[in-house]
């Protein structure tokens, strides 16, 4: 999917809420486009003494409600577009779950498959270093997204600890605990996908316990969405990755799926006690919930009508199109949109955030029983917003989300 066509969908989104909430045409606009958008160019030597311009963003979408928050993504199809609306998406994400942020996110063009691990350093700390004007703990908070993850968080911050002449642990999130990353950060964005599931079950009527999953992506959001299904009562009969998906409609051992066979050469399907299935064809088994947790564009207009599923459960930004979205809601199909279901990703960012600049650290079950309670209350005020003014989850929880945002930015004003 372009760039302009996510960022497309996006404004969509934003234009359906402004409708609903009569947000005027100059606020509309204001909320449309993000307030910085830095282009940057940069050299990294090589292992073999060869030296490549690599090319990277980083976008602040709206700084109303507080300093902007957006993971870093290395990737070779990513560009300033699509940099853009995952912008835009964070700053809902963020307002939605009612914390203090607004959105932002970066990303560099590039393969990392086809660099060493000193190559990858070289890159993570000369972009950390062209963009360090607009990033810090008080300003812009970076955090892990595809490609990047708590290794590349900690040779940032160090960069940029370097730079200022102390250490700066609140300038990213998703660091080693070892260096101020918080308990529970890296199950978070999967714990926060169940914490919705379970309540969106609740309020359909349908027994959690017993239910059946299928998890499209096997990664650090689909692979702990699936255990911990597992670990509340629910039957997990598909999951996928890079390589394939596998079925079984008496269940799969997701932790020996886990623990064995993620991440290593050919994947799950090296698991034989199972049908193998393509990733599309994941999405169409038949099951409770259906939790997509890849990549943007998976459920559209020519799948959506077969998806058997009674609850999406989005763990993945903007895998369902505004097509897809009208086929499912005339189905009766819930779904639990991605601002509000992966946001539990942001929200343990936010406490480890919290605890950095406080130097007081908290225990892992402190910051689960936080993030659950948030969750909750969050799904809570989305579902109460579909109810009141007859729409779905998505358009519920952007109703929330600009809302919030559109009455901080009126009440800060213009300057000058």
């Amino acid at each position: 999917m372009s760039g302009q066509r996510v960022l497309n969908m996006a404004r969509e989104q934003l234009a359906t809420a402004a409708s609903i909430l009569n947000i005027d045409e100059g606020l509309h606009q204001v909320l449309a486009h993000p307030v910085r958008q830095v282009i940057v160019n940069f050299p990294v030597v090589h292992d073999n003494g060869e030296v490549a311009v690599y090319e990277g963003y980083r976008v602040q979408h709206n700084l109303s409600r507080g300093p902007t928050k957006g993971g870093i993504r290395f990737h070779p199809d990513v560009d300033v577009e699509e940099t853009t609306a995952l912008s835009m998406w964070m700053t809902w994400k963020c307002a939605v779950v009612n914390i203090p942020y607004g959105g932002a996110k970066g990303a560099v063009k590039v393969n990392t498959k086809q660099l060493s691990r000193r190559e990858i350093e070289k890159l993570a700390r000369r972009y950390a270093t062209s963009i360090n004007m607009i990033i810090g703990e008080r300003s812009d908070i970076p955090a892990p997204d595809i490609g990047t993850n708590a290794e590349v968080m900690g040779w940032i911050m160090d960069t940029l600890s370097m730079q200022h002449g102390y250490t700066v642990p609140g300038v990213v999130t998703g660091k080693p605990i070892e260096l101020g990353g918080s308990e529970g950060r890296v199950e978070a964005t999967g714990r926060g996908v169940v914490v919705s599931a379970i309540e969106a079950c609740r309020a359909t009527g349908i027994d959690f316990e017993g239910a059946k999953i299928a998890v499209q992506g096997f990664g650090n959001v689909g692979s702990v969405a699936a255990r911990l299904s597992e670990q509340h009562g629910a039957k997990v009969v598909a999951v996928s990755d890079a390589t394939g998906g596998i079925y079984n409609e008496n269940g799969l051992p997701v932790n020996e799926l886990y623990q064995k066979f993620s991440g290593v050469e050919g994947g799950i399907r090296n698991y034989k006690e199972c049908d193998e299935i393509s990733n599309e064809d994941l999405l169409e088994v038949k099951c409770e919930v259906l939790m997509p947790s890849a990549i943007q564009e998976q459920i559209t207009e020519k799948n959506a009508k077969k998806i058997k599923a009674k609850l999406v459960v989005e763990g993945a930004n903007g895998p369902t199109t505004p097509e897809a979205d009208r086929i499912l809601g005339d189905k009766g199909v819930m779904i639990v949109p991605d601002i509000l279901a992966n946001a539990g990703g942001v929200v343990t960012s936010y406490f480890e955030w919290v605890q950095d600049l406080q130097n007081f650290f908290w225990e892992e079950d402190q910051v689960n029983d936080r993030l659950a309670k948030i969750m909750q209350r969050s799904f809570a005020s989305v579902h109460d917003m579909a109810v009141k003014h007859k729409v779905d989850m998505r358009t519920a929880a952007m109703l929330i989300a600009v809302q919030r945002v559109a009455e901080a930015t009126t009440m800060r004003g213009i300057f000058p």
